[in-house]
């Protein structure tokens, strides 16, 4: 499928100044955000290919070479062989704007700074099963990289011991021209003298080495929304990675959500799944089965005379909460017969002279079947 124009895709001319670049990536993006539209590839798709274009066409070096090239660039596209893997953005960053850090870091501009950001860090934290009806507050302990306490960050014994790089004269960057064809080719890399810091040290923290940073453990504590899935990333602003060498932003701390098991339940959105087995008298004579259920209130499920094994009953109101406080999901029972793997004697005989009154006909079976048949071609 080939890839669409960018400006296309952000639904804005060719002529668009920066404001109206990201007035309109903020639209869409709120739009097709995943948290908005849970279960939806389309929309997901949607949302890493409106990132993808603003990436690019909010970055005026960016936009330049595509303005001059569209698609096909020298040398590849601006991601590299992999494309563009996608950014997570929190809904609460469309609205305050934290989304422009992760996206002004992306792309080194043509001969500036070096964006001296430190790397995001991603935990992943199991949570009870009931902590999804509920929500609440939780704490873990992870060992982080933090700015080294003997230097104060800062990778030198002393203050004096930091000196800007007599290469990239601090902008941690430097530009190198390559001719691809008929074209020279500005690259922009990292300054292979100070790793692109920016600056050198004479005289390395004897703890960090130089780094600036050090491992510690640290308690993080975080609240987790009701209603989350499975694969929900929390993001903490600035606890993640210090910057290389200090000086800089910290990057962010990622916090995955996987959520246990429960004994019983299966998930399918805001609803629950469960089966029940029932022995034949309760199917036949109908039974109330009290569960202790997740809100803490028992589950009562009646069977009603009659029933059958696959059909399900409906308990409505008690799964998870739905999205936008639209109250709670339903819980679905599907029936199971219950046949014991060994019966006694004095059983087996009572079940036997009932054979008759319960059992079907073998002259009647072509009827069942066909009245079967019947009835599933109806239920579709």
């Amino acid at each position: 499928m080939a890839k669409r124009d960018y400006y296309e895709v952000l639904e804005i001319q060719r002529d668009s100044t920066a404001a109206e670049v990201k007035k309109a990536f903020r639209t869409l993006a709120r739009r097709n955000h995943p948290d908005k539209n849970p279960d939806d590839a389309e929309a997901e798709n949607r949302f890493k290919e409106i990132q993808e274009a603003y990436a690019v066409l909010s970055n005026p070096d960016q936009r330049q070479r595509y303005d001059t090239f569209g698609h096909e660039q020298p040398g590849g596209g601006p991601f590299g062989p992999g494309g563009f893997d996608g950014v997570n953005i929190s809904i609460d960053d469309l609205f305050s704007g934290g989304f422009e850090s992760v996206f002004s870091s992306m792309f080194g501009s043509q001969g500036g700074r070096r964006s001296n950001r430190g790397n995001d860090v991603m935990i992943h934290h199991t949570i009870p099963f009931e902590m999804v009806l509920t929500g609440g507050d939780q704490e873990l302990e992870a060992k982080l990289k933090v700015p080294c306490g003997d230097c104060d960050g800062r990778g030198s014994a002393t203050p004096g011991g930091v000196q800007t790089c007599n290469i990239c004269r601090g902008a941690g960057r430097v530009t190198q021209h390559r001719k691809i064809g008929p074209f020279v080719q500005q690259v922009v890399g990292d300054c292979p003298d100070c790793r692109g810091m920016g600056r050198t040290i004479t005289d390395p923290c004897k703890s960090c080495k130089g780094g600036a940073s050090e491992r510690k453990v640290q308690k993080i504590r975080f609240a987790v929304p009701k209603g989350v899935s499975v694969g929900t990333r929390l993001r903490l602003s600035e606890r993640g990675e210090p910057a290389r060498g200090g000086g800089g932003r910290r990057g962010d701390l990622y916090l995955q959500i996987d959520i246990e098991d429960h004994d019983w339940f299966e998930r399918d959105g805001s609803d629950l799944l469960m089966a029940l087995p029932l022995g034949y008298p309760e199917l036949l004579l109908g039974t109330t089965v009290s569960l202790p259920h997740i809100d803490g209130s028992n589950l009562d499920i009646k069977v009603p005379a009659g029933s059958r094994p696959g059909e399900t009953i409906e308990v409505y109101g008690r799964g998870f909460p739905r999205p936008r406080g639209r109250g709670r999901g339903d819980i679905t029972v599907l029936l199971k017969l219950h046949v014991p793997k060994k019966i006694s004697k004095g059983l087996k005989r009572q079940i036997s002279e009932l054979q008759s009154e319960i059992s079907i006909e073998p002259d009647d079976y072509e009827d069942f079947v066909r009245g079967e048949a019947d009835e599933r071609r109806r239920s579709h």
